[in-house]
C-alpha cells in the first residue's frame, strides 16, 4: 500500500514520540541511520510490559507452551533449508534517472501519456546513443516535461546538446513501471535478497559467511527434539520465542512500521496429522461456524486449531487496549498463499497511513520440520505409543485409507521440495509405514507477530487531542495517550499538592515507596498540579495520585487517603493508602 503523501496525525505522533522519549531516530547525532529506531524511557517500559504480557499469556498461563531463547546467529544451512538464501526476497526496481530504488510492489499506479524515445544524438559531436526510454505525463502536463526529463537522462550518459529521437505517444493506465516522483520509466524488477551477511571467525570469505536471522521461527524448528525431549511435552504443544531480528529492507517506511532491526513474538504449535488424529479419536472435528471454538479438544484437526489461535490472537489485542473495531481480518486467498501454507490469517491494524498486516497466523503443514529433517539429515519425528496402539484396531479399509492420504500429503511435500516423483513416493509410502507405527513428522500453526509494529500500532490508537479551556477561558489543545492502564509506561503519577509544604512532599515521597516495588511510578513536584497531570497525560500515564491536605487530616474521615485522578475522563476519587497497592493491581496488571 502506497504511503501517503502527507499525513499530519503521523507527524504529531513521530512529534510526540521524540519529545516524550517514545521513539527516537538511531545514531540521532550523526544524521541517523535510515530503517533503525532506538526506543527511549517511555518506550523501553511500554515495549518492556507488552513483551512480558505476550509471554505471560503465551507460557506462564498455558501447560501446552514453553520458551526458547536462540541466537540471532546460527549455521548458515539453516537458512539453506528454509528458501531463505534462494527465495527471501522482494522485487526491486531503479529510477533510470535518479538511481533510486523502490519495492516494484509498492510503487503507486499511475495513467497518462507515456512519451517513448527510441534513443538520443549529440548535436555537435554526431555521436549516437541508442538507449530506449520513457516518460510518464498525467494530463495536463505540456510534452516539454517529458522532453526534459528524456533529456536529463540521455546527459548523464554522456551526450552533449542532445538531439531526441524516434519520438511517440502511448496512453497507459495504472501503470507501476514509472517512478511516481519524476516520471522516468523503472528497471524491470528483480529479487533483490533481504538477509544481511556477515562472517563468523578471522577470515571473511565464502567458506565463513553466516546470517543475522530475518525471523526468530527456525530456531525453534531446529531445536525442536531437543526441547521435546527435555520439556515433557507431546503434540499439541507449542513453543514459543521472542526475539530481534533482521531484513535489509531497501524502503524503509512509516516511522517504526517496516524497519530493517526489528523484534518478533512467535509461536511454533505442532499438532499431529489430521491422519493421526482420526487414528487415535475416530473423527477429526472441524469449525462450526466462526469465533473462538472454545477449550482445545483431542479430536481438534488443523481447522479448527488454526482457527482456536486466530481467535486467542484477537483477544491477546482486545486485552491490551486494540478493539476488534481496530482490526480487521484477512484471509488469504489460495493464490495468495506459500506453497506450503493450508491457509493464512493476517490480523490487520487501521494504522493512520493504511490499513497494514500486524500479525499473521499461518497453518504451515509440516514443511518446516520435513525440511530440516530431509536437510540435515536428522530425524524431526514424533512417536507416539498411543497412536501405535489405536492403529491396530482399526479397520484395514481404515488404515489403508488414513496411510494413502498421509502418503499422498507426503508426496505432494517431497515432490515441492524437489524430489523426483518416484523419489517421493518411495519416501512417502516409507513415511506412511511409519504413521502406522506410531511415528509422524507434526504440522504447524504459527502465529507471528511484530513487537515493533504492535507498539507503533498501541501508540496510533493511544494518541488523542482535546480542546480545552482554563478558568481564564484561554482555550488550548491537550494531548494524551489513551494507552490501556496494562501496557501504559508508567502506571501512576505521584504529586505533592505544593512542593514548598514539607508536610506533603515528605507524604507524598513515602506513597511513591509504598509503590515503587510494585509498579513504575513518577513523582513529580515541579509546577501546578495541573500542569503535572498535563505531562503524565501526555505519556500516558492511566492514574495520579495526589496527596493533598486532607490526607494529612484536614478533614478527619480523609486522613490517610489520596486524591486518584482518572487520565481519561478527569474524573477523581479517594482511596486510602492502605487499598492503593490492590486498588492499582486490579486496574493495571
Amino acid at each position: 500500500m502506497a504511503e501517503p503523501k502527507d499525513n499530519v496525525v503521523m507527524e504529531k505522533i513521530v512529534s510526540l514520540c521524540k519529545r516524550r522519549g517514545f521513539v527516537f531516530q538511531s545514531s540521532d547525532i550523526y544524521g541517523g541511520i535510515n530503517g533503525f529506531w532506538d526506543y527511549g524511557p517511555l518506550g523501553a517500559e511500554l515495549k518492556r510490559h507488552v513483551k512480558e504480557l505476550w509471554w505471560r499469556s503465551m507460557t506462564r498461563m498455558r501447560d501446552d507452551v514453553v520458551g526458547l531463547e536462540a541466537t540471532i546467529i546460527m549455521h548458515p544451512r539453516i537458512w539453506q533449508a528454509s528458501g531463505h538464501v534462494d527465495t527471501f526476497s522482494d522485487p526491486m526496481c531503479d529510477c533510470l534517472l535518479t538511481r533510486k530504488r523502490f519495492r516494484a510492489d509498492q510503487v503507486d499506479p499511475q495513467s497518462g501519456l507515456a512519451y517513448h524515445y527510441s534513443g538520443a544524438r549529440a548535436t555537435v559531436a554526431g555521436r549516437a546513443l541508442q538507449a530506449p526510454y520513457s516518460v510518464l505525463l498525467p494530463p495536463g502536463k505540456p510534452p516539454e516535461s517529458a522532453r526534459k526529463v528524456a533529456l536529463q537522462f540521455y546527459q548523464a550518459r554522456g551526450l552533449q546538446n542532445v538531439e531526441l529521437q524516434g519520438e511517440r505517444t502511448e496512453k497507459v493506465e495504472n501503470s507501476q513501471r514509472y517512478n511516481p516522483e519524476n516520471g522516468s520509466l523503472l528497471t524491470p524488477p528483480r529479487p533483490f535478497n533481504l538477509m544481511f551477511k556477515t562472517y563468523v571467525g578471522p577470515v571473511a570469505d565464502e567458506d565463513n559467511v553466516a546470517y543475522l536471522r530475518p525471523e526468530t521461527a527456525q530456531a525453534i524448528f531446529a531445536q525442536f527434539k531437543n526441547v521435546l525431549e527435555t520439556s515433557r511435552q507431546k503434540p499439541p504443544f507449542g513453543i514459543a520465542q521472542m526475539g530481534k531480528a533482521f531484513r535489509n529492507e531497501v524502503t524503509p517506511r512509516n516511522f517504526t512500521f517496516r524497519s530493517r532491526e526489528f523484534e518478533q513474538m512467535e509461536l511454533e504449535f505442532f499438532i499431529p496429522p489430521d491422519e493421526a488424529v482420526e487414528a487415535l479419536r475416530g473423527r477429526v472435528a472441524t469449525p462450526s461456524g466462526p469465533g473462538h471454538p472454545g477449550e482445545p479438544q483431542p479430536d481438534w484437526g488443523w481447522q479448527l486449531w488454526h482457527q482456536y489461535w486466530v481467535e486467542e490472537r484477537l483477544r491477546f489485542y482486545e486485552g491490551i487496549g486494540l478493539p476488534r473495531t481496530s482490526l480487521e481480518e484477512y484471509w488469504q486467498k489460495p493464490e495468495e498463499l506459500a506453497h506450503y501454507a493450508r491457509a493464512t490469517v493476517d490480523l490487520l491494524f487501521k494504522f493512520p497511513f493504511g490499513t497494514q498486516e500486524l500479525e499473521g497466523i499461518a497453518a504451515r503443514s509440516d514443511f518446516d520440520l520435513s525440511q530440516h529433517q530431509r536437510c540435515s539429515g536428522k530425524s524431526m519425528t514424533v512417536f507416539d505409543e498411543e497412536l501405535k496402539t489405536a492403529w491396530t484396531k482399526l479397520e484395514p479399509a481404515h488404515q489403508t485409507e488414513l496411510a494413502d492420504r498421509y502418503r499422498a500429503a507426503r508426496s505432494r511435500y517431497l515432490q515441492r521440495a524437489g524430489e523426483p516423483v518416484e523419489a517421493a513416493e518411495k519416501q512417502a509410502a516409507e513415511d506412511a509405514t511409519q504413521l502406522a507405527r506410531g511415528y509422524y513428522i507434526p504440522h504447524v500453526i504459527e502465529p507471528s507477530a511484530g513487537v515493533d509494529r504492535l507498539i507503533l500500532a498501541l501508540l496510533t490508537h493511544a494518541f488523542a487531542e482535546e480542546e480545552t479551556t482554563d478558568e481564564k477561558g484561554k482555550k488550548e489543545t491537550r494531548t494524551l495517550m489513551r494507552f490501556h492502564p496494562r501496557v501504559a509506561p508508567i502506571k501512576a503519577g505521584v504529586f505533592p499538592l505544593l512542593k514548598n509544604k514539607p508536610e506533603l512532599v515528605r507524604k507524598a515521597r513515602e506513597v511513591r515507596e509504598l509503590l515503587r516495588p510494585h509498579f513504575n511510578v513518577f513523582y513529580d513536584e515541579a509546577g501546578s498540579i495541573g500542569r503535572r497531570y498535563a505531562r503524565q497525560d501526555e505519556a500516558g500515564t492511566p492514574f495520579g495520585v495526589t496527596i493533598d491536605f486532607d490526607t494529612l487530616g484536614e478533614k478527619p474521615e480523609a486522613l490517610d487517603t489520596v486524591t486518584v485522578r482518572h487520565r481519561d475522563d478527569g474524573r477523581q476519587e479517594r482511596v486510602p493508602i492502605r487499598d492503593l497497592v490492590a486498588w492499582l493491581t486490579a486496574r493495571t496488571v
